[in-house]
C-alpha cells in the first residue's frame, strides 16, 4: 500500500507564491507516477500536473492553465513530489489533492482521476485579490 499525505496549503495574496509538499510512504519504490489536481465546490476535481519516471527518465505534463506558472519536482531521497506555484491567482484557489500510482507511462502523463489509485486528504490554498 502507498499513502500520501499533502502539507504547504495556505492563504496567499495574487501574484504570490506556494509550495507544496506530497509525502509519500508505504510502497514508494513501487510508485512511478504522481499527480496534482484540484477542485472548488460543485466543480469536477481537475488536473493540475504530473510527473512519471522510470530509471533516468521521467515525464511531465501541466493543465494549459497553470503551464509557465506551475512547476512539479521529485525528491526521491525524501519520497517527496513539490508543487511550487508562482504568480498565482483568485482561480487557483481550490482544495490541492496528491494522487500516486505505480505504474510508469513512456512518454505521458496520465490526467484522469481513474489513473491513480492512491489520494491524499488534500490541502486548501486560498488565493486573494
Amino acid at each position: 500500500q502507498v499513502q500520501v499525505v499533502e502539507s504547504g496549503g495556505g492563504l496567499v495574496q495574487a501574484g504570490g507564491s506556494l509550495r507544496l509538499s506530497c509525502a509519500a510512504s508505504g510502497r514508494t519504490f513501487s510508485i512511478c507516477t504522481m499527480g496534482w489536481f484540484r477542485q472548488t465546490p460543485g466543480k469536477e476535481r481537475e488536473f493540475v500536473v504530473g510527473i512519471t519516471w522510470s530509471g533516468g527518465s521521467s515525464y511531465t505534463a501541466y493543465a494549459t492553465s497553470v503551464k509557465g506558472r506551475f512547476t512539479i519536482s521529485r525528491d526521491n531521497a525524501k519520497n517527496t513530489v513539490y508543487l511550487q506555484m508562482n504568480s498565482l491567482k483568485p482561480e487557483d484557489t481550490a482544495v490541492y489533492y496528491c494522487a500516486a500510482n505505480l505504474r510508469y507511462y513512456t512518454g505521458s502523463v496520465p490526467d484522469s482521476r481513474e489513473r491513480y489509485d492512491y489520494w491524499g486528504q488534500g490541502t486548501q490554498v486560498t488565493v486573494s485579490s
